[in-house]
This record gives C-alpha cells, structure tokens and sequence, in this order.
C-alpha cells in the first residue's frame, strides 16, 4: 500500500471523519452499548467486539449489538444508549496524538476544516467542543444533519455548497470503508488514516493511500 497521494494535487477542503479520525471514542461507546445490554439482561461484549460496529451510526451499532435475537429491542435500546452516551461523551474520549498540532498546522495554511459523521451533530459538536476542537471547523455535518448519511454523498456536496470548494480541491480523511465509499460517491479524494478503527478493511477495499501519522498530512502541502 502506497503512503503518499497518487497524484500530486492541491486541496483547499479537509473533511474529517470523527470517531477513529480525529477522537478515539470506542471506551466511552462500548460502555453506552453495554449499558443497553445489560439493561436487557442480555450478555456484555467486549471492546473489540464494540469495535467492530462503529462506524455507521448510533442505531446500526445498538443493531449489531443486540444481535439477531433482540431486535425487537431496537427502539427501546437505541433511546437507553443515546441517553446514556449523551451523559458520558467525554469520560475516556480524547483526540488522537498529534491530531490538535496537525488541525492548526492545516488551518495556518490556509485551508478549510469541516467534519462528516454518522454520530448526531449535537453530540459530535459537543465532543469537539469538549476537546477544545470545535473551533477548527467551519462546519460539523452529522448523521442526522441531513436527509441522507455516509456513505451517501450528500453531506460532502453540502459541504461543498456551503465553503464554496470544487470537488476537485477537497480530501476526505477517514479510518473506514464507509469513509472510502463516501468519498468515491462524492468524486472526491480520498487519505485514509492508519491510528483508526478499520486499516484492515480500507486495505481490503483497495484503498491507495494511507498517512501512519497525523503530520504527513500537513506535510503533504
């Protein structure tokens, strides 16, 4: 797998990813999803297990994580996990190592920062806030923002829109497939990063290029 672009091309627009990009949120995730299953007396799993279902959004990962035999349970857990999770959004999470000094390098040359999650726009902004993160951005799409979610390319268009960036000038950084998906729907570029939760499935799907550390991508411009 190659770690540097495949052409040499200017970005002026960063999209990020947040959960296994910009913040390591599994600890804090995996204990609202236990929480619901508990709750439900049903078996705990654990953190890699977790994992292994982020990605999608909160209402896929209390899906998987009740299993085939609960998902009569789906509404009722899904309420149980974001109340919970709404109350321990920062307990373990923290940015990535690297990630703060990368964020101002980009924006002290000038580029654009925005986000594109599946998790609710409220909590994400409340994580980055919580971080001291959020002023980075000029704009956080979450999953329930818009109509659609990843891998569905409406939330890079509207970003887009709203900082008027080409597609041609816009790099999507992510740790998933999801993300890879989303950026080949929306004809953008596509970084993934290797600190994340799913290096083995963008390596599986083909992905050409990989940053191991935060910095490559500042210093790619």
């Amino acid at each position: 797998m190659p770690y540097a672009p495949p052409v040499a091309r200017l970005y002026d627009h960063f999209i990020f990813d947040l959960d296994g990009t910009l913040v390591d949120s599994r600890v804090d995730l995996a204990a609202a999803v236990n929480h619901v299953l508990r709750a439900f007396q049903l078996p705990i799993l654990p953190l890699t297990t977790v994992t292994g279902y982020i990605g999608e959004g909160a209402r896929v990962l209390v899906q998987r994580s009740l299993g085939p035999d609960a998902q009569d349970r789906l509404e009722a857990g899904l309420r149980i996990f974001l109340e919970f999770y709404g109350a321990h959004l920062l307990d373990h999470t923290r940015a990535y190592p690297g990630i703060p000094d990368m964020l101002d390098g980009l924006r002290g040359r000038g580029i654009t920062l925005s986000v594109l999650t599946n998790k609710p726009e409220a909590m994400s902004r409340a994580i980055l806030d919580g971080l001291g993160l959020l002023h980075y951005f000029v704009a956080v799409i979450g999953g329930d923002t818009l109509p659609t979610r990843k891998p569905d390319p409406l939330g890079v268009s509207h970003l887009c829109t709203i900082t008027n960036t080409s597609t041609d000038h816009v790099l999507l950084v992510g740790d998933s497939v999801i993300d890879l998906r989303t950026a080949r729907a929306a004809g953008v570029a596509f970084c993934g990063v290797a600190w994340g939760l799913g290096l083995d499935g963008l390596r599986e799907a083909g992905v050409e290029w990989v940053v191991m550390r935060p910095d490559e991508l500042v210093e790619l411009l």
